[in-house]
C-alpha cells in the first residue's frame, strides 16, 4: 500500500511536468515554423520581385519542403497577412496582391498568456 502511495505522489508530480514539456515544445516548433515561413516570404518576395500569393507559391519554387503544421497540426489553419501596398525592395514590380506574412490561427493561449494567433 506505502509502495503504490508513493508511486502515485510521483505521477501527480511527474504528469504535469511531462505535459508542461509537451507544451512548451509545440511552443517553439510554432515559434521556429513563423520564423521559417516568414523569412521564405520576405525571400520570394526579393528574388522574385513580388510577393507569394499563396504558401504553396513557396513550396512550389523550393523554398520550402512542404509547408510546415500549424500548433493545431494541420497545415491549413495559417492565417496569412495581405501586402497589399507594402513594397519589400526597389526592384519589387507588383505590390498588389500576394502576402507578406503569416501568424497561427489558432485561437489557444500560450504559456506567454498571448494567443498564439498574435505570435
Amino acid at each position: 500500500m506505502v509502495v503504490i502511495s508513493i508511486m502515485l505522489i510521483l505521477l501527480a508530480v511527474a504528469v504535469p511536468v511531462y505535459s508542461h514539456s509537451l507544451t512548451r515544445a509545440r511552443e517553439e516548433n510554432l515559434r521556429h515554423n513563423l520564423d521559417t515561413l516568414n523569412r521564405m516570404i520576405f525571400q520570394y518576395t526579393l528574388d522574385k520581385q513580388k510577393s507569394p500569393q499563396a504558401l504553396s507559391d513557396l513550396q512550389s519554387a523550393r523554398y520550402i519542403a512542404e509547408i510546415p503544421k500549424d500548433i493545431t497540426g494541420s497545415v491549413d489553419t495559417w492565417v496569412t497577412e495581405p501586402s497589399d501596398g507594402v513594397i519589400l525592395s526597389l526592384d519589387q514590380t507588383d505590390s498588389t496582391g500576394g502576402i507578406l506574412g503569416v501568424h497561427s490561427g489558432s485561437n489557444q493561449i500560450g504559456n506567454d498568456g498571448t494567443a498564439y494567433s498574435t505570435w
